[in-house]
């Protein structure tokens, strides 16, 4: 790079883009484990049709992702059965829930309408670091 005698910035830039591809790709598991809690949560159970109706997706597409999700440890699933969270599942849907109601209640603090809230807060909550979570709790305290 022009002017980048020691690479400081482009280590920098490159370390922001990891970032967002690391949050690209814990943004669909986020968003399977929050969908299964609340189906769990409103029926009793998650079904893999009931998934692939809420995500607009084919039943394929969350056959695959439901044995990622399984063998990372976050849901139990046998074939032909409602799918469940582990326990480090849950926990992880519960961070995932906590962070976007946080995203949410700061955007409309600042201004943006419930609805707008709500759309945006779903890309928003799966790329805003700890720093900006913290800034968003200590914006929302006072």
């Amino acid at each position: 790079m022009a002017g980048d005698s020691d690479g400081t910035e482009a280590a920098s830039t490159a370390a922001r883009f990891a970032r967002v591809r690391k949050a690209n790709q814990s943004e669909l598991s986020e968003d399977y484990v929050e969908m299964i809690d609340d189906l769990i949560a409103e029926f009793g159970e998650a079904r893999a049709t009931d998934l692939a109706e809420r995500f607009g997706v084919a039943p394929g597409t969350v056959a695959r992702t439901v044995q990622r999700l399984a063998r990372d440890g976050l849901v139990e699933s046998k074939p032909y059965r409602a799918i469940f969270l582990t326990p480090e599942g849950k926990n992880l849907a519960e961070r995932v829930r906590e962070r976007h109601r946080l995203v949410v209640d700061f955007l409309v603090a600042v201004g943006v309408s419930p609805k707008a809230a709500e759309m945006d807060a779903e890309g928003i909550e799966h790329h805003v670091g700890k720093d900006t979570l913290d800034a968003f709790r200590r914006f929302l305290s006072r």
